[in-house]
């Protein structure tokens, strides 16, 4: 119980510092990267650098969802600037929509619908705050499975 309210606190203060990001992105008319002033700490670029390949390797390969969620959901929370935070977001997103159809290796964690609105959530993120991103498309076509995207105030 501790535990999932810590994870719930740490995403709530997660998507407020992303909010922070994303306003400072549309200041300087740049929502793909992070403005270019901000300095990446290079040692938890590469952990998160780390932390996604090992997503990957559990989203692509392995089909165990949960466990890719959970590292792209580490590296949301604790690296809002992350160069491939889009890639976070679609691996996050698409393993939560996943797990509430019970699809892959491992079983669900939340109820069907608490995946669903998870994925809703992070996939609208992607959509909103990263438009050039390579998984945009995507995601938007599995927005439109599950009650379309949740659009930002600034929209």
């Amino acid at each position: 119980m501790m535990k999932k309210f810590l994870l719930g606190s740490l995403f709530a203060l997660t998507m407020a510092c992303g909010a922070a990001v994303a306003q400072e992105g549309e200041k300087t008319g740049s929502r793909r990267e992070p403005d270019p002033s901000v300095l990446r700490d290079p040692v938890l670029e590469a952990d998160s650098k780390k932390n996604l390949k090992v997503a990957q390797h559990y989203f692509k390969l392995k089909k165990a969802y949960r466990a890719a969620f959970m590292r792209a959901e580490e590296i949301i929370a604790g690296n809002p600037n992350f160069s491939q935070i889009d890639e976070a977001y679609y691996i996050a997103g698409m393993s939560h929509l996943r797990l509430s159809r019970k699809q892959g290796s491992q079983p669900p964690s939340l109820k069907p619908e608490q995946h669903r609105e998870e994925a809703r959530v992070l996939l609208s993120r992607l959509v909103n705050e990263y438009p050039d991103s390579e998984f945009r498309k995507e995601a938007e076509k599995e927005l439109a499975t599950v009650g379309g995207l949740i659009r930002t105030e600034n929209q």
